[in-house]
């Protein structure tokens, strides 16, 4: 798809169970299936479609109004998902891909998710602010809603451009279009639509701004993200013994003994090409600053090796 001007890693698979690219169009496809559906049962019955944005569109969509919002607090991250225009579902998740492939190539996969709640969850606080505190919104409250993924599309757009803007697609193309430029291209096109409405202009800008602070603070070492991916972790091994079990059964990489005043003894692990995969789906997944000292090593001694 593009280039940089270092090494990439071992890609994860399209349709491997860690892909969280995949997983993210995935829910984004299956609740915009399910509405629809949902709607063509309405319509079989005879039931007007009236009552379907009345009765069941608000249970995924965020209200501006506050006390609707206090009885559907869930719909803060169902919004995020929630498409009815099929023009718009296909728009958004055509340029998930796009951004979400490359930041899954720069950092990792386990960077997207985080940044798509949060760049989502900033343009929702800013929407249901705004509607509440701006005297002139308050006579639409009750019926204003927010919904779609473009605002953690956005977010996630800004953070790989922020980490590699010089990253270069179409290659064959006098050697490539610049990150950048498509970005811009995206971010005029995507505000241009809400011109004449300074509240959503400014959610998405929220989003934005959202997804350069995040990328910033992973150049510099910070994970915003990585509590959620803790509390993942912890969640599947409760419903994974097997892990729990290599857990427990762990080998020690170091010895100690009396030694008399000589270095204790460190296990030295074995270079072989297994080890070296499991190293590279390991930077893909999590990042390079992941690795633990060994592991650096190891990659290092398999380099020089030619392995």
């Amino acid at each position: 798809m593009g280039y940089r001007d270092y090494p990439s890693q071992k890609k994860t698979s399209i349709w491997a169970d860690n892909n969280a690219l995949m997983m993210l169009i995935i829910i984004n496809v299956m609740v915009f299936v399910l509405l629809h559906f949902i709607k063509t049962i309405y319509g079989l019955s005879g039931i007007p479609q009236d009552l379907f944005m009345k009765n069941t569109f608000p249970w995924f969509t965020l209200p501006a109004h506050l006390p609707s919002l206090l009885q559907r607090p869930w719909t803060i991250f169902t919004a995020m998902f929630t498409h009815l225009d099929t023009l718009l579902m296909l728009s958004s998740m055509f340029w998930l891909w796009t951004f979400g492939y490359i930041l899954q190539d720069l950092v990792g996969n386990r960077k997207i998710i985080p940044l798509y709640l949060y760049g989502g969850l900033a343009a929702a606080l800013i929407f249901v602010a705004l509607n509440n505190l701006l005297p002139h919104l308050r006579g639409g409250l009750e019926t204003t809603v927010f919904l779609g993924a473009a605002p953690s599309v956005m977010a996630v757009a800004i953070a790989a451009t922020t980490v590699s803007p010089n990253y270069r697609l179409f290659p064959m193309i006098g050697g490539g279009i610049p990150l950048w430029v498509i970005t811009a291209a995206y971010v005029i096109i995507d505000l241009a639509g809400f011109a004449r409405n300074g509240m959503m202009f400014i959610a998405h800008l929220s989003s934005a701004l959202l997804g350069f602070l995040y990328a910033r603070a992973l150049l510099k070492g910070n994970d915003w993200g990585s509590w959620m991916n803790r509390f993942y972790d912890k969640v599947t091994n409760v419903f994974n013994p097997v892990r729990r079990v290599v857990r427990k059964n762990q080998v020690k990489e170091e010895v100690f003994y009396n030694t008399r005043g000589k270095q204790p003894f460190k296990k030295t692990t074995h270079v072989t090409q297994q080890k070296v995969d499991e190293i590279l789906d390991k930077i893909n997944q999590r990042g390079y600053d992941r690795l633990t000292e060994e592991e650096k090593e190891l990659l290092k001694r398999a380099s020089e090796e030619d392995l």
